[in-house]
């Protein structure tokens, strides 16, 4: 998929939020390069008719500032549609799309169909359980995808969602990891990596805990997930930190690439294989491109 992942931090904002405008325009959370204005989970449904007023007013006094992104994730399909029609909406990048499933994909997808908005679905309904459901969905992205409208950023994991569908919650002082939910993570990243998608990591809900997060975010990225979702803007520093590429891996990578190389060398005491590490090089080096920008 020729198109920019969004790496690093993203920030959900409630559309509620009573400085919506003057974050949308950058003037607070000026440290976050991903935004995401949410209408659903974050917003309470007797607040539904304030978030889309607060919404719109945002939209009408938008715009598109080099280097951050801005999505709105609505609330279902019927939603998506009602924001589409806001004036101004053309100066948004695109849209989260929950719980989003076989079933909703075409009722999502065909109020998209045609336009520039980039998408990143999100899983986190009962059929993520199921690699067989997860295996069709991908294939059906993949189609949607090779005809690059709407174009799919990544796939985001909705980890607090499937926990709930198993009467859980995230206890303290424990990784995403080591629920019954890391398995699920490794199944995704099994079934979409393969297929070109990019995967983003759950929210880590106890902002407080940086030492726990810290933990989360080295098995996120051993995973291949390509960026977090901070739920406090404590956490975006070291989301940050932790999806910086380092000067050595970026020359690494550049060695991986480099034709002249052998198939095989050594560097600081590690076996390099260009022909099996090209696709890790690809990867640090389009982290580090969109770190620089």
């Amino acid at each position: 998929m020729a198109i920019k992942t969004h790496y690093g931090a993203a920030m959900y904002v409630p559309a509620t939020h009573r400085d919506l405008r003057a974050i949308s325009m950058g003037e607070k959370l000026t440290e976050v390069r991903n935004l995401i204005f949410c209408m659903e989970d974050a917003v309470a449904d007797h607040h539904l008719p304030h978030a889309y007023e607060n919404l719109a007013a945002a939209l009408l006094r938008l715009q598109r500032q080099a280097g951050v992104s801005r999505f709105i994730r609505p609330r279902d399909p019927e939603s998506l549609a009602k924001i589409l029609s806001m004036p101004g909406i053309e100066r948004i990048d695109g849209f989260v799309l929950p719980k989003f499933t076989g079933a909703n994909a075409e009722f999502f997808l065909d109020s998209l169909a045609g336009t520039d908005f980039v998408i990143m679905p999100t899983l986190e309904t009962l059929e993520v359980f199921e690699e067989h459901s997860m295996r069709s969905l991908c294939r059906d992205l993949s189609i949607v995808a090779s005809k690059g409208s709407p174009a799919i950023a990544a796939m985001r994991i909705g980890g607090n969602d499937l926990l709930s569908l198993i009467g859980m919650r995230r206890p303290r002082g424990i990784t995403i990891y080591d629920t019954p939910i890391g398995d699920v993570i490794s199944s995704l990243v099994r079934v979409f990596k393969p297929q070109g998608f990019q995967l983003t990591a759950p929210v880590f809900e106890h902002f407080e805990d940086e030492h726990t997060l810290a933990q989360e975010l080295r098995r996120d990225l051993a995973h291949g997930l390509c960026g977090k979702t901070a739920i406090h803007p404590c956490q975006v520093d070291i989301i940050e930190r932790f999806y910086r590429v380092s000067d050595e891996d970026i020359a690494l990578a550049r060695q991986m690439l480099d034709e002249a190389n052998p198939a095989v060398f050594k560097k600081h005491g590690t076996m390099c294989e260009p022909a099996t590490h090209r696709h890790w090089a690809m990867e640090v080096l389009a982290r580090a491109g969109t770190a620089d920008s």
